[in-house]
C-alpha cells in the first residue's frame, strides 16, 4: 500500500505490509508479527514529518490513528490525557477554549501527539518537554506474551532539541500534559497571532515543514543559512527549496521523494561548505539505502 497520501509531502512508494488498528488489543497481533517475522517497523501518524523513498518501505507500516483519537481535560488538576493519534492544532485549541495555557505553541504544528512526543516537537520558543508529564507505551519488540504495555514518566523518555530516546517498536499510545490555568481569551488570541504568522511566514503545499534543525536555536537558523548559500528557490527535479522560508522544500504533484532526498543533499553540503555549519535533517527518512 503506497505511504504517500498519508504523509504531507505526498510522495514515495509503497510498504511490504501495511497495518491499521482499530482496536487496542491488536497491539498484540502486531506484536507477534514482527516477532514471527522479524521485519521492520514503521509507524505512521498523520505523516507530518516523513520522507518515505520511491523504493517504499521494506516491512510494517502501522497506523494507530483510529484507535488513539480521546482528548481528557481535567480542569481541577490542570492536566491533559491525548491519544497519540490527535491533532497538535486541535489539541492547542481544545486546552485554550479549557482555559488552560502552555500549549498553544502547537496550534501552528500539523502532526500527532505520538509523533510529537518522538521527536519532541516545538516552535515558538516551547516544545513537548516543557508540558509533557507522561506517556503510555506499547513497546512491541517486547513480544506479544509480556506486559508490553506501560507507562513512562518524562524522564526516561530522552527527550532533547527535536528527538527523543523512543526506539521505532516503541509505540506511544497517549501522552499526559501537566499545563497551567489562566485566560481562555488570552489563550485564543495567542493562537490566532501564531496562525496569523504562520501563514505570513511558512509556505503551504506539499512538505513536511522544516527541514534541518537549528544548529543554535534562536541564534543560528538554517533558513538563514540556506538563504545565505544562494539557494531560496532552487530546483531539483520535482523538489524545490522554497521562496517563502528557505528551511522549507516543496515537493511538486506526482513528484518524487527521491528528488526531495537529494536536494536536501545539495542544501546540506552547499551550506557547510559556505558557512562551515553541517545542518541535521529533522524529517525522518524512510527507505533510503544511505544515511543522511
Amino acid at each position: 500500500m503506497l505511504i504517500s497520501p498519508m504523509t504531507t509531502y505526498r510522495v514515495g512508494g509503497a510498504a511490504d505490509l501495511f497495518v491499521k488498528l482499530t482496536a487496542r488489543d491488536q497491539v498484540r497481533t502486531v506484536a507477534a508479527a514482527l516477532q514471527v517475522s522479524g521485519l521492520p517497523l514503521l509507524v505512521i501518524g498523520r505523516g507530518s514529518n516523513l520522507l518515505v523513498a520511491d523504493a517504499g518501505f521494506r516491512g510494517i507500516a502501522l497506523s494507530i490513528a483510529d484507535i488513539c483519537s480521546d482528548i481528557e481535560i481535567d480542569t481541577k488538576t490542570s492536566t491533559v490525557k491525548a491519544g497519540s493519534g490527535v491533532l497538535l492544532p486541535v489539541l492547542a485549541r481544545r486546552i485554550a477554549s479549557a482555559g488552560l495555557t502552555g500549549f498553544e505553541w502547537a496550534v501552528g504544528v500539523p502532526g500527532s501527539v505520538g509523533g510529537a512526543v518522538r521527536m519532541n516537537a516545538g516552535g515558538h520558543g516551547s516544545d513537548m518537554s516543557e508540558s509533557l508529564a507522561s506517556i503510555t507505551l506499547a513497546d512491541l519488540a517486547d513480544g506479544p506474551n509480556s506486559d508490553i504495555v506501560q507507562s513512562m514518566d518524562v524522564e526516561q523518555l530522552g527527550l532533547r532539541f527535536r528527538s527523543s530516546g523512543l526506539l521505532p517498536a516503541q509505540l506511544v499510545i497517549d501522552a499526559t500534559l501537566q499545563l497551567a490555568p489562566g485566560s481562555r481569551e488570552a489563550a485564543e488570541d495567542e493562537l490566532s497571532e501564531i496562525v496569523q504568522w504562520r501563514r505570513a511566514n511558512q509556505p503551504g503545499g506539499q512538505n513536511a515543514g522544516s527541514v534541518f534543525v537549528n544548529p543554535v536555536p534562536g541564534e543560528v537558523t538554517c533558513g538563514e543559512l540556506i538563504d545565505s548559500a544562494g539557494l531560496r528557490g532552487f530546483r531539483y527535479g520535482s523538489a524545490t527549496v522554497s521562496e517563502k522560508h528557505a528551511n522549507f522544500i516543496q515537493a511538486d504533484e506526482n513528484g518524487s521523494a527521491d528528488d526531495v532526498r537529494t536536494l536536501m543533499c545539495i542544501v546540506r553540503d552547499r551550506v557547510e561548505a559556505v558557512s562551515g555549519w553541517r545542518l541535521r535533517s529533522e524529517i525522518r527518512l524512510i527507505g533510503f539505502e544511505d544515511d543522511f
